[in-house]
């Protein structure tokens, strides 16, 4: 079992010895963090990168513009023909999942953790995988937050907060997110 499926679902305290698995391999991931975003790259340099740091052969056909952000790296899935933005940052402990053709604007978050709300456990996480259907755009400055699918062919409009699953074939907007029309 992965690590990403031990997690999901559950609280992880702060003592949890898991809570360390995961600090050791943010560690390993921060030089690559670092390494993608200093000095000028090919995309094919930064596809290596992001292959390094998720174990996957990422296609050729993905774009990323730097800078890019990633807290943790190895639980990030890429599919064909994505657009990345410059600006964008990925918290994806818990996950995501960026299906075929989606366009992602600058300055997106998406947001795969969350603390515990309880006051006495707050310094430890709950992780929810977020996933961005094929044929999706996330605009401009858009945050979404954990355990959201975001639907086939769906727009998130800019400045959106995403707080629920977005259904297919709609453009939402708004703070938290609501649909404001439909796509025939």
């Amino acid at each position: 079992m992965t690590l990403l499926e031990r997690i999901q679902n559950i609280e992880i305290l702060k003592d949890d010895p898991i809570y360390d698995e995961i600090h050791e391999n943010k560690g390993n991931n921060e030089r690559l963090s670092f390494e993608i975003n200093n000095g000028y790259k090919t995309n094919s340099e930064v596809l290596k990168i992001l292959g390094e740091m998720t174990s996957q052969t990422i296609d050729e056909s993905v774009v990323v513009s730097l800078p890019f952000y990633t807290d943790y790296g190895r639980h990030i899935k890429f599919g064909k023909e994505i657009f990345i933005n410059k600006n964008v940052t990925f918290v994806d402990l818990g996950g995501i999942e960026i299906e075929d053709n989606v366009l992602i604007g600058p300055s997106a978050r998406i947001i795969s953790v969350n603390h515990i709300v309880d006051p006495v456990k707050r310094r430890g996480l709950v992780v929810n995988k977020v996933v961005i259907k094929k044929n999706a755009w996330v605009g401009a400055n858009v945050t979404v937050l954990p355990g959201v699918t975001v639907g086939e062919n769906s727009i998130v409009a800019a400045d959106s907060t995403v707080t629920k699953d977005v259904p297919p074939n709609t453009i939402v907007a708004g703070t938290p997110a609501k649909v404001i029309k439909e796509i025939k």
